[in-house]
């Protein structure tokens, strides 16, 4: 049986295009070993043009960011009826909003960090609440313009002055939390293992993410049982909740440095988490038996319209 022909959307104009780029490469690549008909796209805003000119079967989105994973692309493919991976217009656009994915999380009772959203102006005049607490883009991934606000501290970040930032203009305060960073994917309704990330920088920032060496992974975590298994239970209610279909990541604070239960907190889900070389879920899918191979044709094959 022919293989279907693949468009894999790489690249784009957001802050994390780099990190694109090599997910979309590695993604091509191995769906090209698996039998599939792959043609490549560095998307631009012909993106539509491109696609109708070549008329895939399924798209595999490789892009990360705004307009990739916010819902904008996933809206203009359903307009085009083209099949597609990951979640569709509604949980990518409640995913990347990390403060409505917070309300989400809230209304179905799983843990999450006080918060207050404002402007950046207002985030650079002084603290919006007491340190540490962390600041960062209310809708950007990958770590972009995150800044932990240690206790001491007199002023905010310097950064959120500087006439490079092109962020947005709102910004989340987020209570600190102490401890361990810890992640877990889901692939459809499957839950994978969880991941402790041991960052090598200060924290786990976009240099420990996809730097060769910048952070380290423990594959499975060592946390105690009842922990892991309640880590797998918030990943899979949060993907649940937001109604995220294909795979995602969710991201967590674990604190077990003060005495008694360890305090779990999750931070966000990635709707469309990163593929590249150093990436998280590929480990994951691994440690569940899947190749690369097997995880990507997975994605194909689960991609639809109406998601």
């Amino acid at each position: 049986m022919t293989k279907k022909h693949v468009a894999v959307l790489k690249g784009g104009w957001s802050s994390e295009r780099e990190v694109s780029l090599s997910s979309g490469r590695g993604c091509a690549e191995a769906l090209r070993q698996q039998g599939y008909r792959v043609t490549e796209i560095d998307v631009g805003r012909d993106v539509a043009d491109q696609l109708l000119k070549i008329q895939p079967d399924v798209v595999f989105n490789a892009l990360h960011g705004r307009w990739g994973e916010d819902g904008c692309v996933q809206g203009m493919l359903e307009i085009l009826n083209i099949p597609y991976t990951h979640s569709g217009v509604l949980a990518s656009a409640l995913a990347m909003h990390k403060e409505r994915a917070k309300e989400v999380f809230r209304a179905a009772g799983l843990p999450v960090a006080q918060s207050v959203v404002v402007s950046r102006e207002e985030a650079a005049r002084g603290h919006v609440m007491n340190p540490p607490y962390v600041i960062k883009p209310v809708d950007q991934g990958s770590s972009v313009g995150v800044f932990i606000v240690r206790e001491g501290e007199n002023r905010p970040p310097a950064e959120l002055t500087s006439p490079d930032w092109n962020l947005g203009n709102m910004v989340m305060a987020e209570r600190y939390i102490a401890g361990r960073e810890l992640t877990c994917a889901v692939m459809g309704e499957e839950v994978l293992g969880v991941t402790e990330i041991v960052a090598n920088t200060q924290f786990y920032d976009y240099e420990a993410k996809y730097a060769a060496g910048g952070s380290r992974h423990e594959v499975p975590a060592k946390i105690d049982a009842e922990s892991y298994a309640e880590v797998q239970r918030v990943a899979l209610a949060a993907h649940r909740a937001l109604g995220c279909r294909g795979v995602s990541r969710a991201d967590f604070r674990f604190d077990d440095t003060k005495p008694g239960k360890p305090e779990l907190i999750l931070l966000e889900v990635n709707t469309q988490p990163g593929m590249t070389p150093t990436s998280l879920v590929p480990e994951l899918a691994n440690l569940a038996g899947y190749s690369y191979g097997e995880l990507v044709s997975w994605m194909v094959e689960d991609a639809s319209c109406d998601r």
